[in-house]
């Protein structure tokens, strides 16, 4: 990385700017000894179409409540729109998040301050669609200070584990993708993250990530492999990952994802995010974590799920984004011996 990340959104278009280019964030938020509540909050502009969205999530021990909000990018201050607010104090270092009154019960007043460097990748990749994925890729972990008010209950933040993920380009994952996976596993001194994409016959197509270490430290990860246990409903329930690092690190780390919730469908992904719908558009939806719903029932099955983690007598906690093919053509194989 021979310059810092231009970490602020994009504030407008440009003539050379392709139509379908995109500038998002997306953070999330959970504590380090528990998994509920688990909040996830994301924006982003579309500055040739004029669009700027975003969603508000929250998972508790017993549901999950979701708003999507979208307007005008013409509309907006570049400092937010819909009940969020944001801004990058400290680029690369620092951001403030506000959430004001919306339908999910949920009020935010943070500060998300970086504990480890980032990773950052430009990605290109040909997908069976013929459009080609081309875009700035960068995760960091963090922690928080502020509060959180849910159902007019106000709690502290302070210390809370939250990976950030910043995107910017163009991209489109769709088409002949069997198993994807976003790992974001979270312990004291370090974050194992990674972006995994195997096709449908089990090749895998994209990795890329690092072990990020508070004491400024990047190992590269340059194979994994995965032994885990789904549901009939495409539903993550426990199982392995092994990571390899350039420095010749292995991370054999066990995953509970038994706790539920994170069904980003809610949160406009599956192809909803960036269309125009006017200005002070809403949507509200609650998923309740009874069995009722699965990737296989809603309408994209990738899934932000709070994991436990535990890695040679440490625990962690983290986000486990994943996503399986629904096509009856790809059927889910581990890769771990």
């Amino acid at each position: 990385m021979t310059s810092p990340f231009h970490d602020p959104l994009v504030v407008g278009p440009t003539d050379e700017m392709p139509e379908r280019f995109f500038d998002r964030f997306m953070f999330n938020m959970h504590p380090v000894d528990d998994l509920a509540p688990t909040v996830i909050l994301g924006y982003g502009v579309y500055p040739k179409r004029d669009v700027a969205d975003g969603f508000v999530l929250v998972t508790t021990d017993a549901e999950q409540r979701a708003v999507l909000f979208s307007t005008e990018m013409s509309a907006t201050d570049a400092t937010g729109s819909g009940p969020m607010r944001f801004e990058c104090s400290e680029p690369n270092e620092a951001w403030r998040l506000i959430v004001g009154p919306n339908d999910t019960g949920l009020e935010v007043d943070v500060i998300w301050r970086a504990r480890t460097p980032y990773w950052l990748k430009s990605l290109e990749v040909a997908t069976t669609s013929q459009e080609t994925t081309s875009f700035d890729h960068l995760v960091q972990s963090g922690r928080y200070s502020g509060t959180i008010t849910l159902d007019g209950i106000e709690q502290s933040v302070d210390g809370w584990y939250g990976q950030r993920d910043r995107s910017r380009g163009v991209r489109t994952m769709s088409g002949g993708q069997g198993l994807h996976i976003w790992f974001q596993a979270q312990f004291p001194d370090r974050s194992v993250g990674f972006l995994m994409v195997e096709s449908r016959s089990g090749e895998q197509i994209m990795l890329e990530g690092a072990v990020m270490h508070e004491d400024g430290t990047l190992d590269d990860i340059v194979a994994v492999t995965h032994d885990l246990e789904f549901t009939d409903g495409l539903d993550l329930v426990s199982g392995r990952i092994v990571v390899k690092t350039e420095d010749g690190r292995t991370y054999d780390i066990g995953c509970d994802g038994s706790a539920g919730g994170g069904w980003m469908a809610a949160a406009g992904y599956g192809g909803h995010h960036g269309k125009p719908r006017g200005r002070d558009h809403s949507e509200y939806v609650v998923y309740p974590l009874d069995g009722s719903v699965s990737p296989r029932t809603v309408d994209s099955a990738l899934t932000d799920r709070n994991c436990r983690f535990t890695w040679e007598g440490q625990e962690g906690r983290g986000i486990f984004e994943y996503a399986l093919s629904r096509s009856s053509s790809y059927e889910y194989r581990p890769t771990s011996a």
